[in-house]
């Protein structure tokens, strides 16, 4: 009998596990979130939190996020200045595409012209 065929079974070392399961503790984010971010079973981050020695402390997830870096607010405004004429212009063209990630797990992905006023209301509604 030769040996098995499709993806073999991954090894999760112990730092790795507790690193996963700390990141279900960061408020705004699902074991689901985290599992798809390592294309892996949530069912499987669930068994590894029953786990004493891979749950998460909650006193050491609150310091690490607060050193944790983070994204900068973005923003966005009316008229573009006078330097800033070209990108105004590939903006509006129909080939132009604008990828935005939000904190609360959102991405955007914009194609073609867009309503910077709207774009604005939405972002401020994904990440409040």
């Amino acid at each position: 009998m030769a040996g098995k065929k499709g993806p073999k079974k991954r090894f999760w070392a112990d730092e790795e596990k507790i690193s996963i399961c700390g990141q279900t503790c960061a408020s705004g984010v699902s074991v689901a979130q985290v599992a798809r971010r390592y294309a892996m079973n949530a069912y499987l981050i669930h068994k590894w939190l029953r786990d004493p020695q891979f749950a998460p402390d909650l006193e050491i997830v609150e310091e690490q996020v607060v050193e944790t870096l983070c994204f900068l607010p973005v923003e966005i405004v009316d008229r573009p200045g006078a330097n800033d004429t070209a990108p105004a212009l590939a903006a509006s063209s129909a080939h132009s595409a604008i990828e935005i990630d939000i904190a609360g797990g959102h991405r955007l992905k914009i194609i073609g012209s867009y309503d910077p006023e709207a774009l604005a209301r939405l972002i401020r509604g994904l990440s409040a």
